[in-house]
């Protein structure tokens, strides 16, 4: 592409050198400069990228996007001065793609908890309209029936318009995506066109980056404050930061509840472990998914189908046929009636709200075990709460790893013992190996009895010491119950 074309409608505040160079393609690492590459110079927090532009010079680059301009300008090289590169690389990547997001309904989902599960039911629901779709996504990456593994929560600007191209071209005429706050944060959805955002809840999660909780409710907000006019941002009202969302948006304003007064408002007539009987708008139809949380994300998913142009009662069909997010209460029970459940949450919200869902449903009759762990080298502010409610709202809890990373597990098992109240010092234990915590959990049930594997979900490693090791809770959970009930 011609780099006069790449720059169009990008703010540029000077020029030295041809703008009419030929870019082979845009490039900001500078280990993977090849002939003719334009290479962004990006201020990250470990290294700044104008420190590499002599290298990438050397490498083949033949322009160059810069805040800063070098000292020694080379005549044979196109220098681009821009006032911020990191927002800049989002408009030169649509430009360099043909703007798929202006080709496809790029629908945006944000929130703490529900992200992946809305991109991926919305994915599902739309497979089910008989539309072929683009998702992108924390657990995986699809452009309608391939799948492309996802490596970051949401990818670098560069790669999500290579893919929504790609969907483009394939004929997909809608694309979801889960919005996360690193994302926002780190412009790597800058220069995309949004046709709808959703809001699903706001909670603690992520401090150990944003540092103050105002400062992560400010990153959410930006989504919907730059989506245009033409868009539609739709939030949940229940939460009391789901208003704080819409404040400033340029966007039509559309809302979803259970509780107060909303477009869009559900209703659960009745809830067990095989699903739940809902009414959407005062009609009634029923999911193999279960939970309140669901019941959100359901709605959330018929709001979006309706703003989109879908009848209700199709999109209530198509959801009643949804099958279960991998790795988002996953249930199977035991031949040996014990029932299991596999759950990402990872958040105190996300683990309180999955813990009142299974007590929700069960008659007291059982026991309720709970295994999960915190996550090492993020956030040090949840785990004392998430073991005030692990061992409140359990008949035992199993404190564990999650994935420790370069933390020592044992210093982030007695963070989150230190949440646990007096009168429920009895109803815990801590076992630091996450195997031999499931396996005590599965020794000490009893038919009927309900055991939760939480915080890891769909993902198959541990990562210990910067390593990650092959696990799966799911797995480990089949493999100890077959040994253990010879």
């Amino acid at each position: 592409m011609q780099l006069v074309e790449l720059l169009n409608r990008i703010p540029v505040i000077e020029i030295h050198g041809e703008n009419t160079r030929e870019v082979s393609e845009l490039v900001f690492d500078s280990r993977k400069i090849s002939e003719n590459s334009l290479y962004i110079a990006l201020r990250g927090t470990v290294a700044d990228g104008h420190s590499f532009i002599a290298s990438s010079i050397e490498k083949g680059a033949k322009t160059i996007v810069c805040e800063d301009l070098p000292g020694n300008l080379d005549e044979s090289i196109t220098y681009i001065k821009v006032k911020d590169s990191s927002k800049t690389l989002g408009h030169l990547a649509s430009n360099f793609y043909g703007n798929p997001s202006e080709k496809l309904k790029l629908i945006g989902v944000t929130g703490t908890n529900g992200k992946t599960s809305v991109s991926t039911l919305l994915f599902d629901v739309f497979k089910n309209l008989g539309y072929d779709s683009a998702l992108l996504s924390t657990v995986e990456i699809r452009i309608g029936d391939e799948i492309i593994p996802a490596t970051h929560t949401t990818p670098d600007i560069v790669t999500i318009n290579k893919i929504l191209a790609k969907a483009v071209d394939k004929g997909c005429e809608f694309a979801f995506m889960e919005v996360s706050s690193h994302g926002i944060a780190q412009n790597r959805i800058e220069g995309l066109t949004f046709k709808i955002g959703g809001f699903t809840n706001l909670t603690h999660d992520h401090l150990d980056y944003h540092k103050t909780f105002d400062e992560y409710l400010k990153t959410k907000k930006r989504f919907f404050d730059e989506l245009n006019e033409n868009a539609i941002a739709i939030t949940n009202v229940d939460d009391k930061n789901g208003n704080v969302m819409l404040q400033n948006t340029k966007a039509a304003k559309r809302s979803y509840a259970l509780k107060a007064m909303a477009d869009y408002h559900g209703r659960t007539l009745e809830v067990d472990f095989n699903g739940m009987l809902l009414n959407f708008n005062g009609k009634e139809f029923w999911t193999t998914l279960t939970g309140k949380f669901n019941v959100y994300n359901l709605l959330l998913v018929f709001g979006i189908a309706t703003e989109l142009g879908f009848e209700q009662d199709e999109i209530l069909q198509a959801i009643s046929i949804l099958k279960r997010v991998n790795g988002r209460f996953e249930t199977f029970k035991s031949d040996g009636g014990i029932f299991f459940i596999v759950d990402y949450a990872h958040t105190p919200d996300a683990l309180e709200n999955v813990l009142d869902s299974i007590n929700d449903i069960r008659t007291k009759n059982e026991r309720l075990i709970t295994v999960f762990g915190c996550g090492g080298d993020r956030d040090h502010s949840k785990r004392p709460e998430m073991g005030n409610i692990a061992s409140k709202k359990s008949t035992l809890a199993i404190i564990t790893s999650d994935n420790p990373r370069t933390e020592d597990p044992n210093q982030i098992i007695k963070e989150i013992e230190a949440g646990v109240e007096p009168q429920n010092f009895s109803k815990y234990t801590s076992i630091p190996d996450r195997r031999e915590a499931i396996k005590m959990a599965i020794k000490f049930s009893e038919p009927k009895d309900i055991v939760l594997v939480a915080g890891k979900g769909h993902e198959n490693y541990q990562e210990i010491n910067g390593v990650k090791h092959h696990f799966d809770d799911k797995e480990v959970i089949n493999e100890l119950w077959k040994l253990m009930s010879k």
